[in-house]
């Protein structure tokens, strides 16, 4: 029998991991690392919304600020090409 090692964020924890293992349960601790710091970025844009926009419920300040950082790369180009979020392909969930 062989061992393999899993990694997960800490910020998901173990439990929700293993309840989504295909986008929670990573095989190196780089892509673990990686959710970690996109789950991070997450929780200091929905601050942010929450400080400037004192209305937005918080579950849509937090559904908004999860999309801004699983797609960062895509704002990032979006800040020097505003048209290329009208263009970008929407993921079937």
């Amino acid at each position: 029998m062989a061992v393999q090692s899993l990694f997960y964020s800490d910020r998901d924890g173990l439990e929700m991991a293993l309840k989504n293992p295909d986008s929670m349960l990573f095989t190196s601790k780089a892509e673990a690392d990686a959710r970690d710091k996109m789950l991070e970025l997450s929780e200091n844009i929905q601050l942010w919304f929450e400080k400037k926009i004192p209305d937005m419920p918080e579950q849509l300040a937090e559904q908004c600020a999860l999309l801004i950082a699983e797609n960062k790369d895509l704002f990032q180009k979006a800040l020097k090409k505003p048209e290329i979020l009208a263009e970008a392909e929407i993921p079937a969930d």
